[in-house]
């Protein structure tokens, strides 16, 4: 089954749409206009936006305006900021289960998206599970599958079929488990993610293993990495995911781990590297190796790079091919015109 929002269409057998959330406030239309263009310019296919009240709800008319990435409006409680986002222009809409409230509220806003032809994302989180649920299963990922299908089945007694499945836990192998649960049962694209996944590195190990097993097992059509303060990053941990798993295209730099036979300082010019092939835009690999002893056999699948010889030397390749011994004086200009010529 196919889902459309804005310009993008999701589901089997199409590209894994990266999503990303702004942490500004709605209203403030400037700074949320701002964070939605760099979230678009790292790599975001789709951008959630949170609609707490009204005039966050009427300030995505303004936003609409002013940026092209589809947009989700985040509703939580009242599904009349859901009815008032579509009207002022949004791709698509987030209603959680766990709190969105009685069975008509539900239909009014089915009646509203289908009109408007606005799909509808049902996205359960452990922090906010119906209660009888809760107490009706053992197992609480079940609870949380159960969840966002109860909504769906809701949505579709009322004629509504134009739906978006989540179901997200801060424990990643619950997210695991609810999400196969939900794709044994149903065929609508699932958005994946690990929920409140905590600061850098342990939301990015975190999501990482939860979202790189399901997207190899075939499930997730749209995907968030969640992490605890800059948004962008978001954006980039879930580019290079999907680079690892082969579904994506994208920059990558290989640099060997470090040791005490290396010459330069390698974290320091990969890091180099990657930002100017991300500025680049271009699809290729990149070797930064700090001795000679893998040298070229660990970059003979890169496009180029460079591996140390001594603490005044260096060489580089490309493709596989020594093109010449250079001085360390000389590093950063090399590279530049390997990078230049790729």
């Amino acid at each position: 089954m196919r889902v459309r929002i804005g310009d993008i269409v999701i589901g089997k057998g199409l590209p894994v749409a990266i999503q990303s959330m702004t942490n500004t406030p709605t209203f403030d239309v400037e700074r949320t206009v701002r964070q939605i263009e760099r979230l678009k310019k790292a790599g975001a296919d789709i951008v959630r936006v949170s609609i707490p009240d009204e005039r966050s709800a009427r300030a995505l008319k303004e936003i609409k305006e002013r940026v092209s990435v589809p947009l989700i409006a985040d509703i939580h409680f009242d599904h009349r900021l859901a009815i008032l986002s579509i009207k002022m222009g949004t791709d698509k809409v987030r209603i959680n289960p766990g709190n969105i409230g009685s069975d008509w509220k539900v239909r009014e806003l089915a009646n509203f998206a289908k009109e408007h032809r606005v799909p509808i994302r049902v996205g359960a989180n452990t922090g906010s599970l119906p209660k009888d649920l809760e107490d009706r299963y053992e197992e609480r990922y079940v609870a949380l599958a159960e969840a966002a299908l109860r909504e769906a089945r809701l949505l579709e007694k009322f004629g509504f079929n134009d739906i978006v499945i989540s179901a997200k836990s801060s424990d990643a192998i619950e997210t695991i488990r609810a999400n196969e649960y939900i794709r044994e049962r149903v065929s609508y694209p699932i958005h994946i993610g690990v929920t409140e996944a905590g600061v850098y590195e342990s939301a990015v190990v975190s999501s990482s293993f939860a979202l790189g097993y399901l997207l190899y097992e075939g499930i997730g059509e749209t995907i968030r990495v969640s992490i605890a303060g800059d948004p962008v990053r978001e954006v980039y941990v879930a580019r290079k995911l999907l680079s690892t798993l082969g579904m994506r295209k994208e920059p990558k730099v290989v640099a060997c781990p470090s040791c005490a036979r290396a010459v330069f300082n390698v974290e320091k010019v990969a890091e180099d590297v990657e930002r100017k092939l991300f500025k680049l835009g271009k699809p290729v690999t990149f070797s930064v190796l700090g001795c000679y002893v893998n040298g070229i056999g660990e970059g003979k699948r890169a496009d180029a790079g460079i591996a140390g010889i001594d603490s005044e030397r260096f060489v580089a390749f490309k493709r596989g091919e020594i093109i010449g011994t250079f001085k360390m004086t000389d590093l950063e200009r090399v590279i530049e015109d390997l990078l230049s010529n790729l």
